[in-house]
């Protein structure tokens, strides 16, 4: 697969932090916000809008895993999920709501046939994916398809005037592929990146840690990144891979949300090494040990509030804040500006 990614110059870095210097504060003293406010100008190549205008992706998917009994949820609430997310009346929507961001509903492969007068975007690859115990959870064409679609949703959102993106996720079972690729992915231990995902008891996560430990194995030999996506992730992880690697094609930061649309993202980067700077991490999120993974990864995340919900919830509370660094720094005045005096006489 070929993109066309534009590398973030220094020089839109040197600029930012020359202006923000400037500001009548302390230099240094609105921390990782200035760090943001950085990478947006460097990303819109030094021209920062006046506003964000946001939207979230949420994409749902069913996971053959889910029917050997991963999860605390039977497979059904994916469905159930989607039409609340359309109704208005999930956390997501709430959230968005008040953020001012754009909610689209998106089906990768849910295990259920829509009525096509919804508000909702079909973009089913199949009814759910296979068991990634025993076989892969995808053929690479598919996950290809997957990439492809949340690439052009990105297009889409350029040319509808979005210049903000953020994806979540809505598939049960889909901590368990997450973790796999996590694992896989980083290197690490099957036992750091197994949670408890939507609250399965202790009995349930040994059950679940020894079905990550299989799937491993049986990926052992595959290096290529876009093959252990094909064989160990989901529809709707693999459309935001895409999404993440879109938008960066797009020129339009984009904001990861916690622990399933990390996974999407992991993938991403090791697809496509190259959108790593346009990524914002949204929260730490409660599942497994989400600190450790983001440490692996080399990025920080903006909140920690013990969320683990995923469809999206964190990023656009994350987005409020990536919005206030846009707003330092287009709005705040310098010291010359202002009258202020930027030195202490000691």
């Amino acid at each position: 697969m070929n993109f066309k990614i534009k590398k973030l110059k220094k020089e839109y870095f040197e600029i930012a932090q020359k202006h923000i210097d400037f500001l009548t504060k302390p230099q240094g003293s609105l921390g990782k916000i200035e760090t943001v406010a950085k990478r947006l100008f460097a990303i819109f190549q030094g021209n920062m809008p006046e506003k964000l205008n946001k939207r979230v992706y949420v994409f749902a998917g069913d996971h053959g895993i889910a029917k050997i009994g991963v999860s605390a949820f039977p497979q059904d609430v994916t469905r159930q999920m989607v039409y609340n997310f359309l109704r208005g009346g999930a956390a997501i929507n709430v959230f968005s709501a008040h953020n001012d961001v754009d909610v689209r509903v998106v089906d990768t492969g849910v295990d259920y046939d829509f009525e096509e007068n919804l508000e909702l975007i079909d973009m089913k690859v199949g009814r759910g994916t296979k068991n990634i115990v025993v076989e892969p959870a995808m053929s690479l064409k598919d996950c290809e398809k997957c990439i492809n679609n949340g690439r052009k949703l990105a297009e889409i959102s350029k040319k509808d005037g979005i210049n903000l993106l953020a994806s979540g996720d809505m598939g049960i079972g889909n901590t368990t592929p997450s973790s796999v690729l996590f694992s896989k992915y980083l290197g690490l231990d099957a036992k750091d990146v197994v949670g408890k995902g939507t609250g399965i008891s202790d009995e349930k996560i040994l059950f679940k840690l020894d079905t990550v430990k299989k799937t491993l194995d049986r990926i052992k030999d595959i290096k290529d990144p876009l093959e252990i996506l094909a064989n160990a992730g989901g529809f709707e992880i693999a459309h935001i891979a895409g999404l993440a690697i879109g938008s960066a094609e797009q020129g339009i930061p984009y904001v990861v949300d916690g622990f399933i649309s990390t996974a999407g993202a992991l993938a991403a980067i090791n697809i496509c090494p190259e959108i790593g700077e346009y990524l914002f991490f949204a929260h730490i999120s409660a599942e497994a040990n989400y600190k450790k993974i983001l440490n692996s990864m080399g990025y920080f995340a903006l909140l920690d509030l013990d969320l683990r919900l995923g469809e999206g919830t964190g990023a656009v509370l994350a987005m409020n804040l990536i919005e206030a660094g846009l707003k330092m720094y287009n709005n705040m005045a310098t010291f010359e500006g202002a009258g202020v005096s930027d030195t202490i006489d000691k």
